[in-house]
């Protein structure tokens, strides 16, 4: 009777051929949650600008609202995926290439987070306790995704002479951790006993998370032969994102720590002090590496990127991994007053709006030609057998276990 049925199901799928909508639902991927990560990538740098103009402000809410809605967007699809194709869902997780990207989606969190801070409660209605409940929410994320991904990449042995800095992907949202938890002290009071403890878990996780990408960066440069081609060119930007975020959590939250410190009879009355001003050396030095990293990715950037609609994807790590040097290009401006950093900023800022420009406008066209998140007839058709047969059999199970 089971296999009736799946031939049933089969038949009239092929009779009827396969949806449109149901190819992109199968089609879709983690590979999604750069796009908002780009989106996100926009209105955290122009946040960041020294001049900031109301309708600068009126920009940022409107990307930030974008990055909300396309991170809803590609959680339900994925959701639906998961119980319409779970063979599908499962063999994304452990695939070599997209099983990198489900962390993605916690970093696409922390910029809606920060969006969150910045348009929500210091201009808006939102109260610092619910920036404190999304800091946790955010860990706890972070450690839920992390932990189990490092534990499947682990378990199998990966050849050096294909190694890339995606692979960082799998520590990006511990590393992360620092940028959230400087934005939120940025609302919350520094005598709050909260404000300690955010200030010593954003260092922890930082300092792992750096750590962490910055061991992957070694073997990376180890394995260096020549200049990436293909998508995988795409991916060498994703080497300035550890330096470049480290450094700017590094001065941040040591400018938070002069203020924390003190006020808790934490070390001495001077520690916070100490602790900005030998941040603010060692962001110094690792804005030059991530500085590095950049142009080692840009320079080769155009001649050995395959121009294909269909690899549009990777190249959204364009956007986000140069947030954090970015950001702290006009950071270093301001505290050491070199005004040629603000230019740069604003010059880098332009750069990243163009490109987001580009990017998405591609990805949509591509989406439209049915070029990416589009699956073959066969391949939805065999993960619809699969989840058929699993559902008749668990029927057949159920039945016999109720006649008994």
């Amino acid at each position: 009777m089971s296999l009736d049925r799946i031939n049933e199901a089969a038949t009239a799928k092929r009779q009827g051929g396969v949806g449109s909508l149901a190819r992109h639902i199968h089609g879709w991927s983690w590979q999604s949650f750069p796009i908002g990560m780009g989106t996100g990538a926009v209105f955290v740098t122009l946040s960041g600008l020294k001049e900031h103009p109301s309708w600068l402000t009126s920009v940022e809410t409107v990307f930030w609202s974008l990055d909300m809605a396309i991170f809803l967007f590609n959680a339900i699809i994925l959701l639906v995926q998961a119980f319409q194709y779970p063979h599908r869902a499962w063999r994304l997780l452990q695939d070599p290439v997209e099983g990198l990207y489900p962390p993605m989606m916690v970093l696409q969190f922390a910029t809606i987070t920060i969006g969150t801070i910045d348009y929500t409660v210091i201009n808006g209605p939102a109260s610092p306790n619910v920036v404190y409940v999304l800091f946790w929410i955010y860990v706890g994320l972070s450690l839920v995704t992390c932990v189990p991904m490092l534990m499947i990449w682990f378990n199998r042995p990966h050849d050096i002479l294909r190694f890339t800095p995606g692979y960082a992907f799998l520590v990006f949202p511990l590393m992360l951790t620092g940028v959230v938890a400087f934005n939120a002290l940025r609302v919350i009071d520094p005598s709050d006993p909260r404000a300690l403890g955010i200030l010593i878990t954003g260092y922890f996780f930082q300092g792992l998370g750096f750590f962490m990408t910055f061991f992957y960066l070694g073997v990376y440069l180890l394995r260096y032969t020549g200049f990436m081609e293909g998508h995988q060119a795409t991916s060498a930007f994703v080497a300035c994102g550890p330096p470049g975020f480290t450094a700017l959590s590094l001065i941040n939250l040591a400018d938070h720590a002069s203020a924390i410190l003190p006020a808790h009879g934490i070390i001495s009355n001077a520690a916070g002090e100490i602790w900005y001003a030998t941040s603010v050396m060692a962001a110094l030095l690792l804005y030059g590496l991530a500085v590095f990293f950049f142009f080692l990715g840009v320079i080769p950037y155009w001649f050995k990127l395959h121009k294909r609609l269909d690899q549009i994807l990777p190249c959204w790590a364009l956007t986000f991994p140069n947030v954090g040097w970015i950001v702290t290009t006009g950071l270093l401006g301001q505290i050491l007053n070199i005004q040629g950093l603000f230019i740069v900023h604003v010059v880098m800022d332009t750069i990243l709006f163009l490109t987001w420009s580009v990017l998405i406008v591609l990805t949509i066209t591509a989406i439209w030609k049915g070029l990416i998140f589009n699956a073959k007839d066969e391949d939805v058709l065999k993960d619809f057998i699969f989840t058929v047969d699993e559902k008749v059999t668990a029927d057949s199970h159920s039945d016999t276990g109720t006649l008994v």
